[in-house]
C-alpha cells in the first residue's frame, strides 16, 4: 500500500503542530517551518499525479479497515490535480505573507498550515462525514485567517463568514443524517451503490438530503444567493490570505461534482436545473459586482464569483464534453485570481494610506513593473488571447451549445474589460503626486511572478492541459471505476 496520499494532510498537521510549538518572537524559524511545510506539499503533490496519471485509483485504508465500515482517502486524477493546484498556490502566498503579514496576529503559520490540511483532506477523503470534518478544519483555520490583521471592516466582513458557515455546517450534518437514515452509510463509493435500490419511500428522504448538499456546497463555492459574504470576506482579508482563499470556492465546487458524478441516480432534476439557472445568475450578478467595485480587491473577489458561475453552469448543463474545458477553466482562473489578490496588496502598499481604492492618488512606487503584471493579470484572467484564459473560454462555448450561456460568457469577458480598464487607468495613470508607500519587495514580486508566470505556461502547453484534463473527465464519467476500487468485490 502507498502511504504517499496520506503525506498532503500529515505533512501540513505536523507543520501545523511544530509552529504552536515554536517560540513566537522567532519569526524566521516559523517562516522556514511553514515554507518547508508548503515545498513538501509540493513535491508531494507532483508524486500523486504521477501516481494517478495511468487512471488507476488508489485507496488508504485508515487502520487497515475495509470500506465502508473503515474511514477511506482515496486517490485519482481529479483528487490529485486538486492536491497539487493546492500546493502551487500555497507556496507563493506563503512567500508574500513571510515579508511582514505573517506578523499582523498570533498563530498566522499555524493557522495557515491546518487550512492545508483541511483542504487537502476534503480532496482526498472518500466518506461523507469527513468531508464534513475537513471541511470544518478549513473553516475553523479561515476564521482565524480572515480576521488576520484585525480592523473594523475585516471583523464586519469575517463575523457574516463565520454565521453563514456556521448555518452551512448545521444544514450539511442534517443532509448527512438523512443520507445515513435512507442507506445506513456515508461511505460516498457505497452510498452510490445502495442509491440505485432505494424503497421508494426514502428517495425522496435521500433526494431532500441531495438538495440539502447542494445548497451546502453552493454555500461554500459563493453560488447565488449565497455568495454575498465572499467580496467583503476576500477584499478584506490580507492579500496572501485572499490569494489562498481562491481554492475554497473550488473545494465547494470540488465536492458538488465529486458528488454528483458518483451518485447517478436517483438525482432531483430540479436540483440539477437549479444548478444550470444559479450559475448563469451567479455570473450576471458578479458582472454587475465589478462593474461597480470601488476597491481592486473587491474587484478580484468579484472576478472570483464569476468564475463559480462560470463553473457551476458549465458542471451543470448537462454535457459531458464541458467537463475538460470547465477542469481547465478552474485550474487558470484559481491561480490567476490568486496572483490578482497578491497583486492588489503590492498596489496597496505602494500606493500608501490610498490603499488599492479606485480613486485618484498618489503615484506607485515601482508602478512600471506593477502596470505590466496588471496588464498581463487582467488580460488572463478576463480570458483574451494569447493566454490560457482564452482557451478555457473558447473550450466552454464549443462544448456548452446553449445561447444563454454564451452571452453571459462573452458579456462577462467584456465587463471584465471594462472593471480592469478601469481599475488599471485610475491607479496607474491618475496619479496626484509622490507617493508615500512602500516599494515592492523582491520575494513579494516573486510571488506576484509565480503565479501569473503559470497562466502563458499553461497557454504554451494548452493541448497537453487539456489532454489532462479530458483525461480527468474521462475518470469522473466512469463512476463504476471509483466504487469497484473502494469497495472491491462488495460492488454490486
Amino acid at each position: 500500500m502507498s502511504h504517499w496520499i496520506i503525506a498532503p494532510v500529515l505533512i501540513p498537521c505536523l507543520a501545523g503542530l511544530l509552529l504552536l510549538l515554536e517560540v513566537r518572537e522567532r519569526h524566521r524559524l516559523r517562516r522556514f517551518t511553514g515554507l518547508l511545510s508548503c515545498a513538501a506539499l509540493l513535491a508531494v503533490g507532483v508524486v500523486l499525479v504521477n501516481q494517478a496519471w495511468d487512471g488507476a485509483y488508489t485507496v488508504y485504508k485508515l487502520g487497515n479497515w475495509e470500506a465502508p465500515f473503515g474511514i477511506v482517502l482515496v486517490l485519482d486524477r481529479f483528487s490529485a490535480l486538486m492536491v497539487l493546484l493546492t500546493a502551487v498556490l500555497a507556496f507563493p502566498a506563503l512567500l508574500y505573507a513571510s515579508c511582514g503579514d505573517d506578523r499582523k496576529g498570533a498563530n498566522f503559520h499555524g493557522l495557515f498550515q491546518f487550512q492545508l490540511m483541511g483542504i487537502n483532506g476534503a480532496f482526498l477523503t472518500g466518506d461523507l462525514f469527513n468531508l464534513f470534518v475537513f471541511f470544518e478544519v478549513l473553516l475553523i483555520a479561515s476564521y482565524g485567517l480572515a480576521l488576520h490583521g484585525r480592523g473594523p471592516a475585516r471583523v464586519k466582513a469575517g463575523l457574516h463568514y463565520v454565521v453563514l458557515n456556521l448555518v452551512g455546517s448545521g444544514l450539511f450534518l442534517i443532509a448527512l443524517g438523512l443520507i445515513y437514515g435512507t442507506t445506513g452509510t456515508l461511505n460516498m463509493a457505497d452510498v452510490a451503490v445502495k442509491a440505485q435500490s432505494l424503497p421508494v419511500g426514502d428517495t425522496t428522504l435521500f433526494s431532500v438530503a441531495l438538495l440539502l448538499l447542494w445548497v451546502v456546497f453552493g454555500l461554500k463555492a459563493a453560488l447565488f444567493p449565497l455568495y454575498f459574504w465572499l467580496p467583503a470576506t476576500y477584499a478584506n482579508a490580507t492579500p496572501a490570505v485572499a490569494a489562498l482563499f481562491a481554492i475554497m470556492t473550488k473545494v465547494g465546487i470540488y465536492a458538488m461534482v465529486r458528488v454528483m458524478a458518483l451518485i447517478v441516480a436517483p438525482i432531483p432534476p430540479i436540483g440539477q436545473q437549479a444548478l444550470w439557472w444559479l450559475g448563469l445568475i451567479t455570473l450576471g450578478l458578479a458582472c454587475l459586482g465589478a462593474l461597480g467595485a470601488k476597491r481592486l480587491g473587491t474587484a478580484v473577489a468579484y472576478l472570483v464569483v464569476m468564475s463559480v458561475g462560470t463553473l457551476i453552469a458549465a458542471f451543470s448543463a448537462g454535457y459531458g464534453a464541458a467537463l475538460a474545458p470547465a477542469l481547465y477553466y478552474l485550474v487558470h482562473s484559481t491561480l490567476i485570481c490568486g496572483a490578482l489578490f497578491l497583486l492588489a496588496g503590492l498596489v496597496a502598499r505602494g500606493r500608501g494610506e490610498v490603499g488599492d481604492r479606485l480613486v485618484a492618488g498618489p503615484a506607485i512606487l515601482g508602478g512600471g513593473r506593477l502596470s505590466l503584471l496588471f496588464f498581463v493579470g487582467a488580460i488572463a484572467v478576463i480570458g483574451l488571447p494569447p493566454l490560457s484564459g482564452f482557451i478555457g473560454k473558447v473550450g466552454l462555448l464549443r462544448t456548452v451549445p446553449e445561447p444563454i450561456y454564451w452571452v453571459l460568457l462573452l458579456v462577462a469577458g467584456l465587463c471584465g474589460v471594462i472593471a480592469l480598464s478601469r481599475a488599471g487607468s485610475t491607479l496607474f495613470w491618475r496619479t496626484t503626486g509622490e507617493s508615500a508607500g512602500l516599494r515592492p519587495s523582491r520575494r513579494r514580486l516573486f510571488a506576484v511572478l509565480w503565479l501569473l508566470a503559470l497562466s502563458p505556461a499553461m497557454a504554451l502547453w494548452g493541448e497537453a492541459g487539456l489532454q489532462w484534463a479530458e483525461a480527468v473527465a474521462d475518470q469522473l464519467r466512469q463512476p463504476h471505476g471509483y466504487v469497484q476500487a473502494v469497495l472491491g468485490g462488495g460492488a454490486q
